[in-house]
């Protein structure tokens, strides 16, 4: 019987490839077909977090806004129900946003008076600012990569560097995958938790990669598959415990932290998952395969 500090995880890369690149494909296909479900920050629009002096209900501000014929996109509760705030968003193409953002609050004026309730927040991002926000999220996350496969290349060995990056765009590609399924809104704060994600994944690799390189100075006669197998079963007990403090905070937050961060810690959750398993699955073993192609090559 295998027992745990033998396990074959370069066995298991053909299966778990084969799952990574059905899930990657997938997440592409609905980025193309159904695409994602951008914040204002990224859209452009108006979102204005108000205060009410006295108890309002969420259903109630909708039918408010609806009967006042604002373009309300979105419409979520801050805090616990006795702070009265809640955050509005509203779309981008209905006219002059300042008219807009006015409009809100003559609607509100008219329900529940001047001095009911006050305006905390106020922000108004045009269409073009938007879409080159948007760009530059989607660059930084690509920079971020390159630079990683830069220094991965310098700190080891060029053949560590291929497997890294593809568990990092792996993992970046199946969150956003998560997020065009549950139609969940993709804004700057979960670029920030891609990035996190992105620096949680590398690290976890360098860890081992170091411990991989450690196994081929003191044991050169190993096989790379057996070097690598070895140096996963060295370090999956450092990996487990990590994995699951960061998972725990992280599950603790999506549940009880409230809707303002709910997204963000939505995709620290999955990437989470996802770090530990493009890692152990992706990363290290895809070294063996990458250094298997190039001997062939080679000869």
């Amino acid at each position: 019987m295998t027992t745990a500090r033998n396990v074959n995880y370069v066995g298991m890369f053909k299966v778990a490839g084969i799952l990574s690149l059905l899930l990657v494909l997938g997440s592409i296909v609905m980025f193309f077909t159904k695409g994602l479900n951008y914040g204002v920050d990224f859209r452009g629009g108006v979102e204005i977090q108000v205060k009410f002096n006295q108890k309002v209900e969420l259903s109630e501000l909708r039918e408010i806004m609806k009967v006042g014929q604002v373009p309300l996109s979105q419409l979520q509760s801050i805090g616990d129900d006795s702070s009265n705030e809640f955050l509005l968003k509203l779309e981008s193409d209905k006219g002059d946003l300042n008219a807009v953002s006015n409009q809100v609050n003559s609607v509100l004026s008219g329900k529940y008076g001047e001095g009911k309730f006050e305006i905390l927040k106020n922000d108004i991002v045009g269409p073009k600012a938007g879409a080159e926000l948007r760009t530059s999220a989607f660059k930084a996350l690509m920079w971020a990569i390159l630079a990683i496969m830069i220094y991965l290349a310098l700190r080891f060995d060029y053949k560590f560097a291929p497997g890294a990056i593809a568990a990092l765009i792996h993992d970046v590609t199946i969150i956003i995958g998560a997020f065009i399924l549950t139609q969940k809104e993709f804004s700057l704060q979960i670029v920030a938790a891609l990035l996190a994600i992105i620096g949680y994944s590398v690290n976890d690799t360098v860890v081992i990669y170091d411990r991989v390189r450690e196994i081929e100075t003191m044991h050169p006669h190993l096989s790379t598959v057996e070097t690598i197998n070895r140096a996963l079963n060295e370090t999956m007990s450092r990996t487990i415990i990590t994995s699951l403090t960061v998972l725990g905070v992280s599950v603790v937050m999506l549940v009880w932290g409230g809707s303002v961060i709910h997204d963000f810690f939505f995709a620290m959750t999955i990437g989470v998952i996802l770090g530990v398993y493009s890692t152990i699955f992706i990363a290290i073993p895809m070294t063996a395969f990458y250094e298997k192609m190039t001997s062939k090559k080679a000869a």
